[in-house]
């Protein structure tokens, strides 16, 4: 059964992900007033960090792991109990590598994918990864004096002409049609070139309801 996964987990996506919950009280370990993605808002409720594999078809849980909230524990986030989801979703994943489950890609998302240290771990252990950033976030160019200048993403992808966006078929339940452009930029607190995936649901961008951008780490190369 373990090699069997190990198979699996070499072409597999091991994701990390946050799955929250409202509790109407505070008798449950963990609660405090934070975002809760079922009803879209802050409120008090409990959040579990998870990791899963996925080969494409399936999805198999690894592990979880209950994010106990500052305002939950007696000395709030100094408390020796109190640790960072980003520090949680580090030893979930820290968890598989030990067991031999050495996945092909880490997808995380923008919660993650936005703190630099995080990404420099992932790096660190040598593990490719896709992960999804703010559109707010900067990243630094250089113009054609050669002097480096800074940018939005959301707005750098302004400048990118239709041409430099290839039409992808995404297949599935629910088949779609994205066009993706690959720039190489350098991003803000981050040393070196990252390979951003730019996803739009449109051939060009004025025409475009949803635009993604997804930086990858080794995953392009």
């Amino acid at each position: 059964m373990i090699r069997g996964i190990e198979k699996v987990a070499a072409c597999s996506v091991l994701y990390a992900e946050e799955t929250s919950a409202r509790a109407v009280r505070n008798f449950t370990a963990g609660v405090g007033r934070q975002y809760i993605g079922e009803i879209g808002k802050t409120d008090n409720g409990n959040v579990v960090v998870t990791t899963h594999l996925y080969d494409g078809k399936k999805s198999l849980p690894l592990d979880i792991e209950l994010y106990q909230h500052g305002d939950s524990l007696a000395e709030g986030k100094k408390d020796p109990e109190f640790k960072k989801k980003t520090t949680l979703a580090w030893e979930l994943i820290d968890k598989s590598l030990r067991r031999g489950y050495r996945p092909g890609i880490v997808l995380i998302d923008s919660s993650y994918g936005n703190n630099a240290s995080f990404l420099k771990e992932l790096e660190e252990r040598k593990l490719k990864y896709v992960r999804g950033i703010a559109k707010n976030r900067n990243i630094l160019f250089k113009d054609k004096s050669g002097k480096t200048d800074s940018i939005r993403i959301d707005e750098y992808a302004q400048w990118i002409s239709d041409e430099e966006f290839k039409e992808i078929q995404i297949p599935g339940e629910k088949p779609r049609t994205v066009w993706v452009a690959i720039i190489e930029v350098e991003i803000s607190k981050l040393i070196g070139q990252r390979k951003i995936a730019i996803v739009m649901s449109a051939p060009a961008f004025e025409d475009a309801e949803d635009i993604d951008e997804r930086p990858c780490g080794g995953c392009l190369r």
